[in-house]
Parts: structure tokens; C-alpha cells; sequence
């Protein structure tokens, strides 16, 4: 990686997780990367003017390194027959928020393109990709702009084709994950979680079969948990929703509160709202079309876009796509600086503990 994006040379260990959506904001990214982590921007849904503004407004503030987050083209292959469908199913929805139900013919490749374009002309310290990964030329073109490059992975084969196309890094994100499965190739056989892997033995299985360094993504809410992903073989942690609870974070009021609302006492991975398996509290939606919803991203994710935005008005958290991970519950409402603060505390004292050390005051 970039000698200045050496994960190793993080002060902090800790990357804020791109959350698509309008959770990470500048100023959220901005805070992780002056307390000594690593922040990101999601560019996931946004246009290229719009990433390109956020990336000029986060240089505003600060001179820190932080990173940008892509989406690969997907290509959408459900059924015009599933999709009418569900669409049919959603109606009752629609009528109850008084909402649209969205166009789904609008392709999936998210400028991916224009997006790319952008970032070469005007380079950022590093760019992560979601949802498969770039050709060997694209990620030779941004190490040739000075850009490190992550690519999720959720299997060894995905590390592989990282390690063989040229990135710098890969993120091991393990089923514990709120949000997306960041799986290359979406498989509707694997519903329900049953070839979902952990992130611990992903861990082993990935550092095994690469070189690459790598970032631990999954569940990871304490500073006891980073030290233990740190021994198994990572570089860093992504923590994604234990910063979607800070004042900074885009996320909505009832959204945060649900994070730790004994009504939603647990997550699962559901295609209800994008068509791609993604983990969220299971509320009413999840509840009633999860089992119904077809293996069809984006463009379920477009149908339902004016439902949640219609929700997200009525302050209603039971039509809301309130997508979490596997340890919510330890969500901890403090500024992103300090939450890093904390998390560092944390880990300093896990490793002394580990070796029988005094943390230092």
C-alpha cells in the first residue's frame, strides 16, 4: 500500500466502514481520521457530482488520509415475473405511506464508470470496492495515481482474484456484518445463511491462501474484539455500526434508536429491501417480505426506495431498512473522535492483559 496508508502506520487501527445510504458523512469520516483511524465515504447510491462534493468537503476538513468507497456494476438477471410480483406485493405498502413504488429499468451500474473517472483525475489517499472486483487495468491505474486499493471479500476465491488483479488489500468481511454482503456473485442457494462464514475463520482461511494485508470486517463493536481480530492476522478493523450511532453519522434518529431498542432484539439477512442479502434489524418489513423479496439487486432496491424514504419521514422504524450487525446491542452513543478514543483504550488494555502487562497511564 501507499506509504502513507500503511495500515500497520494507522495510529489507531480503526476504519469507519463506508455505509451506503447517507450514513457516512463527511464530517463522520472527518472525525475518525483526526482521532488516528481511518474514515470513508460511501459513494454507494450517489451521483458523481455528488461524490466528487463530498470528497472536496471532507479535504476541507482534514488533511488526514481517508478512503472512498465504490460499488461494481452489478448485472440485474431476476425475472420480469418476480419483479411484477413483489411489486404487487409492496402495493398495500405504498398505499400505506402514501408512497411510489420506484422504477426498477434503470440498470445497476451505479456510474461506476464516471466514478472511477473521477477519482483517477482527482485521487484520493485509497478506494475500496464492493460487490466483486475491478479489472487488473483499473487497479494498476490507481496505484499508479498513488491510491491504495481494498476489495471486499467474503470467501478465499474472492481474495485470490484481488491478490491476482493487483490490490493492495483486501477487507475480510465475515457474516457477523450489518448492511450488504459484499459477495462478488450473488447466489440465492446461499440464502439463510448457511455458506455465510464467520469473520474469525474467514480470517484464517483468507490469511492463509494471501499476501495481502487485511482488514477485519464484521460484528466488531469493542476494543477486545479488534485485539482479537488483530492476533488472528489483520491489520485493522472496519466498524460499521458502532459508529452509526455518532452525532456525525447520516443515519435517522429512529434508526440510532433502534440500534439498542429491546423491540429489535435481533438481525437477519434479508432481501426485502435491495434484493441482495444484506443483515438488518428484523422489524414488520423484514418480517412480512423478507421471504418474498426476489434475488433481484438493484433493482428491488429501487422499487422500495420511496418506502423507506416514506418511513424514514413518518419516523416509522417498522418500514425502515435499519441495517445492523450481529453485535448492535453494544452500540455506545458518543462522538466519533471519542469512540475511537474509547476503542483504542480498549485494545491497548486487551493487549496488556493478553501479556500480562500494565497499560500504561
Amino acid at each position: 500500500m501507499a506509504p502513507d496508508l500503511d495500515l500497520a502506520l494507522l495510529r489507531h487501527p480503526v476504519v469507519q466502514a463506508p455505509m451506503a445510504g447517507g450514513a457516512s458523512t463527511p464530517e463522520l469520516a472527518a472525525a475518525v481520521s483526526e482521532a488516528g483511524g481511518l474514515g470513508m465515504l460511501a459513494a454507494g447510491y450517489k451521483t458523481p457530482e455528488a461524490m466528487y462534493e463530498e470528497t472536496r468537503h471532507l479535504r476541507r476538513l482534514t488533511p488526514r488520509p481517508f478512503g472512498v468507497n465504490l460499488f461494481l456494476p452489478q448485472t440485474p438477471v431476476a425475472e420480469a415475473a418476480a419483479l411484477t410480483a413483489y411489486r404487487d406485493e409492496l402495493a398495500p405498502e405504498a398505499a400505506r405511506y402514501g408512497a411510489e413504488l420506484g422504477d426498477t429499468d434503470r440498470g445497476g451500474s451505479d456510474a461506476y464508470d464516471a466514478k472511477v473517472a473521477i477519482l483517477l483525475q482527482h485521487p484520493v489517499p485509497l478506494v475500496s470496492f464492493t460487490f466483486g472486483c475491478p479489472e487488473e487495468r483499473v487497479l494498476r491505474r490507481f496505484a499508479e495515481a498513488g491510491t491504495s486499493t481494498v476489495v471486499t471479500v467474503t470467501s478465499v476465491d474472492e481474495a485470490l482474484t484481488a491478490q491476482d488483479r493487483g490490490a493492495a488489500a483486501v477487507c475480510v468481511q465475515g457474516a457477523e456484518a450489518g448492511g450488504h454482503q459484499g459477495t462478488h456473485h450473488d447466489d440465492p442457494a446461499a440464502d439463510g445463511g448457511c455458506r455465510a462464514t464467520g469473520l474469525l475463520p474467514l480470517l484464517a482461511l483468507v490469511g492463509e491462501a494471501v499476501r495481502l494485508p487485511l482488514v477485519a470486517a464484521g460484528g466488531l463493536m469493542r476494543g477486545s474484539q479488534i485485539a482479537a481480530v488483530l492476533a488472528a492476522g489483520a491489520s485493522a478493523a472496519q466498524l460499521g455500526t458502532a459508529f452509526l450511532v455518532c452525532p456525525e453519522s447520516g443515519a435517522h434518529a429512529e434508526h440510532k434508536r433502534a440500534l439498542t431498542d429491546p423491540l429489535f432484539d435481533r438481525t437477519e439477512l434479508t432481501r426485502a429491501f435491495s434484493g441482495r442479502p444484506a443483515r438488518a434489524l428484523v422489524n414488520r418489513f423484514v418480517r412480512e417480505h423478507g421471504p418474498h423479496a426476489p434475488a433481484a439487486y438493484p433493482d428491488v432496491h429501487h422499487l422500495t426506495a420511496g418506502l423507506r424514504r416514506a418511513a424514514s419521514k413518518a419516523g416509522d422504524p417498522q418500514g425502515m431498512a435499519l441495517w445492523a450487525g450481529q453485535g448492535h446491542r453494544l452500540a455506545r452513543t458518543m462522538p466519533a473522535a471519542r469512540l475511537v478514543e474509547v476503542l483504542a483504550g480498549e485494545l491497548a488494555s486487551a493487549r496488556a492483559a493478553s501479556t500480562g502487562r500494565e497499560v500504561e497511564a
